[in-house]
């Protein structure tokens, strides 16, 4: 029996076609991208000829120690940025030298699953700390919350005020901040203020704008309790992780001490484009919990 994994949502714009000897194969849009991934230990289906007609190509340079690196296109013609669209989100992407670009597809299960929760309330209120690029506080504006985005990166809130505009909402459609997670949690916490949901991505280094220090090892507990007083009454708390190392387990001890609510904890996972013939296979892309506390599906 295969792992279970939280159901991938739907993303036409997306497509995993092949993965294997540490890379993977993707379909952004109308662009094919080839890049390195640390999970993929087994070895490609498709023909090596399917790989190297790609459009983008990411290449490590081994001076950073793999940390970085550059991309190459096949042909003069690659845009520098393109638009892909989930729903009725649009999202811009664009290559960056540490393979990512810009938009994370493993999260639109996450996208969808913040989508249906009912809180009984009319604009639920959301906190997206380590928000990025503005991907999941997007998708909750168009459900219908009021969504509070904090970053520590001016380029990331950049980014996140050009995907507002490519999907058609105003530039005052979600409050916007440069700060630090843990900080920021702090500080509303102490201030009184309240949210229906909080959705964490963190990464597992990061820095703050004025020079704190994340460390998901060493911060995560801290901010989990944190916000738990953040948490309405009918609430709920998504958190989710891909730090090679941390375990479902580790999320789920984390979550255990919030009180009166149902957790669930899976993998988030990428599948592939079915052969005929073959079975399904899926690319792991970190573990997920999700808790819950008086909020049920949308009617």
């Amino acid at each position: 029996m295969p792992p279970t994994v939280f159901e991938p949502a739907p993303f036409p714009d997306h497509a995993l076609l092949d993965s294997g000897d540490g890379e993977k194969l993707e379909r952004f849009g109308s662009l094919l991208l080839r890049r390195p991934d640390p999970q993929a230990l087994w070895r490609p289906r498709l023909p090596r000829e399917r790989w190297e007609a790609c459009d983008l190509r990411f290449e490590r340079d081994p001076r950073s120690g793999g940390r970085s690196g550059s991309w190459r296109a096949r042909r003069g013609d690659v845009p520098g940025s393109w638009t892909v669209g989930w729903r009725d989100a649009r999202f811009v992407l664009r290559p960056t030298a540490f393979k990512h670009v810009g938009l994370f597809p493993e999260q639109a299960s996450n996208w969808a699953w913040l989508s249906g929760l009912d809180f009984g309330v009319p604009e639920p209120r959301l906190l997206n700390l380590f928000g990025y690029t503005g991907a999941a506080s997007i998708a909750a504006l168009q459900a219908g919350y009021r969504v509070t985005h904090v970053d520590a990166s001016r380029t990331s809130l950049a980014w996140a005020r050009e995907n507002l505009e490519a999907s058609g909402l105003p530039a005052d459609a979600m409050r916007v901040l440069l700060e630090d997670a843990l900080g920021f949690a702090r500080r509303e916490a102490r201030r009184g203020a309240r949210y229906e949901l909080v959705f964490l991505d963190p990464p597992h280094h990061g820095r703050g704008p004025k020079g704190e220090t994340w460390e998901f090892a060493t911060g995560i507990a801290d901010l989990v309790e944190t916000c738990a007083r953040l948490l309405e009454p009918r609430s709920a708390l998504c958190l989710s992780a891909y730090a090679i190392g941390i375990s479902p387990r580790t999320l789920s001890n984390l979550l255990a001490e919030l009180e009166g609510g149902e957790l669930e904890v899976d993998e988030l996972a990428l599948p592939e484009v079915e052969e005929e013939g073959l079975p399904r296979r899926d690319l792991p892309a970190g573990f997920c919990a999700r808790w819950t506390r008086g909020a049920g599906p949308r009617p």
